[in-house]
């Protein structure tokens, strides 16, 4: 008992720490449910229930550190968990074996450009916002909180890349407004697998004391060493979602 919650505290603040940079973390989190035994299902609620104070603590610090664009993710929060709310009924009769084939060309892209951009998302260049750039802020937000509700694997690189493509925001401040929005669409899980018993509290608490513990690192190391930081551990965070999906193929 006492090994299990040595391994899930351990990799619940790494992945944390990780998730709250450049996202990915649920690559880490999940398996270590996974690999002291609980089953699949709990496995999932129960990470899904510490990511998400992870993640609220992490949106909580952004915004306190003034990177978060309140006047934009305001509009983006409600779409993103209709989006979510919507996805996860949807998985309950459509398989997502095409998804998963699409998700990882598109993850793979996202990825490779990233890295062959050198200036992507190295300086803040956004200009605003008007009417378009809203309705564009929430169709996106809309579509990534069903995709999220629906699959998951790779959205907080999604919205990040979003951020930084439709808006010109670097990655710190893309990484901030994507954490709110990430929090949102996981909230509107956690509620569907908290109503139907699917989280092992036993684990799930110490395991979120130390995601949030991790998820304050993770955002304090992106606020003070800015985009040169995140920039490298987004495009690994995005590799590595290719190669599970990749191995999940295979």
């Amino acid at each position: 008992m006492w090994l299990n919650l040595f391994i899930i505290c351990t990799l619940g603040f790494l992945a944390a720490a990780v998730d709250a940079i450049a996202g990915g973390g649920g690559l880490i989190s999940l398996p270590a449910l996974l690999m002291v035994g609980v089953p699949p299902h709990l496995a999932l609620g129960t990470n899904k229930f510490s990511a998400s104070l992870a993640s609220l603590n992490s949106s909580i610090t952004f915004a306190r550190s003034g990177k978060v664009n309140v006047q934009l993710v305001k509009w983006q929060v409600p779409f993103a968990l209709i989006g979510a709310f919507l996805g996860a009924w949807a998985v309950l009769g459509v398989s997502s074996a095409f998804l998963n084939k699409a998700v990882l060309v598109l993850i793979l892209v996202v990825g490779i450009y990233t890295m062959l951009h050198k200036n992507l998302g190295m300086k803040n260049n956004f200009k605003g916002l008007d009417l378009s750039h809203i309705m564009v802020g929430c169709l996106f937000a809309l579509a990534l909180g069903f995709y999220d509700g629906f699959f998951g694997p790779g959205t907080g690189s999604f919205l990040i890349f979003s951020f930084i493509a439709f808006f010109g925001f670097d990655f710190v401040v893309a990484s901030a407004n994507a954490k709110v929005l990430n929090f949102a669409s996981n909230f509107a899980a956690l509620v569907l697998f908290a109503w139907n018993g699917k989280i092992l509290l036993s684990y799930g608490i110490p395991m979120a004391l130390f995601m949030i513990l991790g998820s304050y690192v993770g955002t304090k190391l992106a606020i003070q060493r800015g985009a040169g930081l995140v920039k490298p551990i987004f495009i690994t965070m995005s590799l590595l979602v290719a190669l599970k999906l990749i191995y999940q193929f295979i």
